[in-house]
């Protein structure tokens, strides 16, 4: 019998849900001080997890959840590059998931 295959499970920075890794955003600070989003999730620098809940962004960015994570002081300028990737990347597609629940409409109609 095949042993199941463990999936990495990391916790949100902002609610302390855990999900599995894929599912959630890593935002790092570099060894350099700057914050940002690591779309690979293997860029070196301490690294915490968002998922793509306008309630956790909010809360992570604004109001400090996310210093606390990195154990670091965010930049005006990192927080404006941190919520533009939201309003880019993450919102539509939060949108489209939550309007996914709904049954599409018949075609022709």
């Amino acid at each position: 019998m095949a042993k199941p295959r463990h999936v990495p499970e990391r916790t949100c920075v902002a609610c302390g849900q855990k999900q599995p890794k894929r599912g959630l955003i890593r935002i790092v600070r570099t060894p350099q001080g700057s914050v940002l989003v690591d779309a690979s999730g293997k860029s070196p620098g301490r690294g915490t997890y968002l998922c793509g809940l306008p309630p956790c962004w909010e809360r992570a960015v604004h109001k400090g959840s996310l210093e606390r994570g990195l154990h670091t002081q965010i930049s005006a300028a990192d927080r404006e590059q941190l919520m533009a990737f939201y309003h880019q990347n993450v919102h539509p597609n939060v949108e489209h998931a939550a309007g996914s629940t709904q049954p599409d409409p018949a075609p022709g109609r």
